[in-house]
């Protein structure tokens, strides 16, 4: 197995192969992925605060954005 070091070495081009190669092992398994109660919970109090006006939808840069002057 790879480690962090050698993984961030890799070109970007290799390191899509290598996402792309794991995710193709993934779906061979053939298990069906099941989500945990608690998603299916935080989905729905997410949709209550959106329909209540209380949560603002934003598209993905913005988030990230946002997010990044949040946490630094």
């Amino acid at each position: 197995m790879q480690n962090t070091l050698e993984i961030q070495n890799l070109s970007r081009e290799d390191k899509l192969r290598m996402i792309e190669t794991i995710w193709e092992d993934l779906l061979k398994e053939g298990e069906e992925l099941v989500s945990p109660n608690w998603h299916q919970e935080a989905l729905q109090e997410t949709e209550h605060r959106i329909e209540l006006g209380e949560e603002k939808i934003l598209d993905w840069h913005t988030a990230k954005k946002e997010l990044r002057e949040r946490f630094e």
